[in-house]
């Protein structure tokens, strides 16, 4: 039977002093209600020096759920079970058993632990000895009491989650660039808005994104910010919070459910208008672009390495740069080192050709074409999903709304499940199409073609103070509009750039491709001609079989 702690020396007179190992734990909780991790070990320990239990080690785990939901390692828990497996305590303490557990099988965990270590279970005040099968009993129907618990709290916020999205209301961590107000008397949120110092900065990553820069730049720029830029859980900005918070349609004004628009959110677009969605569809098919380099990009210090392709051996072999006689770099095949060629030559080749090619109606051509017709088109289409948008949102609110002179709801829930089948493929293509006609130029590119002087943008000019393109954003420009081909040349070992040794196509032109072909892709097309390749011989004998 379980005892008090009063009588425990008189009990267990052989475990005395009874040293204890205290443990604290708790879930995230963003209303502030729970008991904290520093109240549980401080009640730990006022009942431990209540009886004179000496405290040998304490365990917390803070934010971390004991349910089998729980997404984090509670790393203090596996350390509490190895300090029992030693003995390094006689018992354990906490504030109450679903401290320990919401999961039968870390209470399994547990009860073994102390049982073959003949270690003690304490909490809400009372002291199971495991060994005992009435104990087991009692410790185990309570830890099926807290699982249940521990379930019926992820329904909940199952359930809430979902009547929040379709809401539109926030819920869960607070973004970046936002702030939220609550009610000083009831405590419940108002609204989402825009943080005053944190908005801009987030403008500015997409801004950035856009002109060229790199994941990793933008977030050294944005810890370099120190406090200015700090986010909420203290974790300083790496390139893949960045990325996060860029492919979140939720800085559109848009909320999201596991993964997907279902409408607007209550609260501000930081990206607003057509000009926002341009930008933020142009930085997503930057970030999801299959083609990109995701080795170590940002340390790359050469202006064509891995952007040019070896003409020789196909579009699947990139040039790298290495040194080559005389400590000097070249440009040079990954594949078979088959071509090469001295950087400094073959950048300035690419670089005249290219700022030629920007200055020239060809370019705006590529880039600009019917823009009128563009815009008026995206417009249209903007104004449609709208519409339907707020049908849909129209429909929701009087399915919730009840009609006491009918008695029933103003729209069935059958006929708003019927609107929604109907409407949400409509939504969804016209999204679709909207991000097409808006994705439009990199503002970097736009400067470069639509700007008086390519070459002053390029380059920088000091007298008129204007600085040129980093060299991210010139890669970004260079893998945007050309691809580019190094041949061999006539003569072994000629540097001389002959005739055709260097070619680029142009978007829009014959042999220009959107992106490098992986050398898995390339294996998958050179095993296809093989197949192809024996299928026609094949073919071509038996023919020639049957003739004879």
């Amino acid at each position: 039977m379980p005892v008090s702690p009063e009588y425990l020396h008189l009990v267990y007179p052989e475990l005395a002093p009874f040293p204890a190992l205290l443990y604290g734990r708790n879930s995230v909780d963003h209303t502030g209600q729970g008991s904290s991790v520093a109240d549980q070990l401080h009640d730990g320990e006022a009942l431990c020096e209540k009886y004179g239990w000496p405290v040998a080690d304490t365990f917390q785990d803070t934010g971390v759920s004991a349910s089998r939901h729980g997404k984090k390692v509670r790393k203090d828990f596996d350390a509490l079970i190895k300090a029992i497996q030693e003995q390094r305590g006689r018992i354990v303490v906490a504030f109450e058993a679903s401290r320990y557990y919401r999961d039968l099988e870390q209470y399994v965990r547990l009860r073994k632990a102390c049982q073959q270590a003949n270690v003690l279970l304490c909490y809400n005040e009372t002291v199971y000895d495991l060994s005992k099968p009435v104990d087991r009993k009692l410790t185990a129907q309570d830890a099926l009491a807290a699982e249940a618990e521990a379930d019926s709290i992820q329904e909940r916020n199952a359930r809430t989650g979902r009547r929040l999205a379709e809401q539109g209301k926030p819920n869960g961590p607070l973004l970046w660039g936002f702030q939220r107000k609550y009610d000083e008397n009831t405590g419940a949120l108002i609204g989402q808005f825009l943080h005053p110092v944190h908005a801009p900065l987030a403008r500015q990553a997409w801004t950035d994104l856009d002109s060229g820069k790199t994941l990793h730049s933008v977030a050294k720029w944005l810890r370099e910010l120190g406090d200015e830029a700090a986010r909420a859980n203290g974790i300083q900005w790496q390139a893949q919070h960045v990325r996060a918070m860029l492919l979140n349609p939720a800085y559109l004004g848009k909320r999201t459910f596991k993964g997907e628009i279902i409408g607007d959110a209550q609260w501000p677009a930081l990206l607003e208008g057509p000009e926002g969605e341009a930008l933020f569809y142009r930085v997503k098919q930057r970030l999801e672009d299959p083609s990109r380099w995701h080795g170590k990009d940002a340390k790359v210090t050469h202006l064509l390495s891995r952007i040019a392709l070896c003409g020789e051996c196909g579009d699947h072999a990139r040039l790298v740069m290495g040194k080559r006689y005389e400590n000097k770099i070249f440009a040079v095949c990954s594949v078979k080192s088959d071509t090469a060629l001295r950087k400094e030559r073959l950048e300035a080749y690419v670089e005249t050709a290219v700022l030629e090619w920007l200055s020239s109606p060809a370019a705006r051509a590529a880039f600009f074409p019917e823009s009128g017709e563009r815009a008026a088109e995206a417009e249209k289409t903007s104004a449609r999903l709208e519409k339907m948008r707020a049908q849909l949102r129209e429909a929701r609110e009087l399915a919730t709304k009840f009609d006491v002179e009918t008695e029933d709801f103003f729209l069935s829930p059958m006929a708003l499940a019927q609107l929604e089948r109907t409407l949400r493929p409509k939504i969804k293509d016209a999204e679709e199409q909207l991000k097409g006609l808006t994705a439009g130029v990199p503002q970097t590119l736009q400067e470069l073609i639509l700007g008086s002087d390519p070459w002053a943008a390029w380059f920088g000019d000091e007298e008129a103070g204007q600085p040129g393109l980093s060299l991210e954003q010139k890669r970004e420009v260079l893998r945007k509009i050309v691809t580019i081909r190094l041949f061999k040349a006539s003569v072994r070992g000629v540097q001389k750039i002959e005739p055709g040794r260097i070619t680029l196509s142009f978007i829009g032109q014959p042999g220009y491709v959107e992106r490098p072909i992986s050398l898995k892709e390339y294996a998958r097309q050179q095993q296809e001609a093989a197949v192809t390749a024996l299928t026609t011989a094949a073919t071509r004998y038996r023919k020639a079989s049957e003739k004879r």
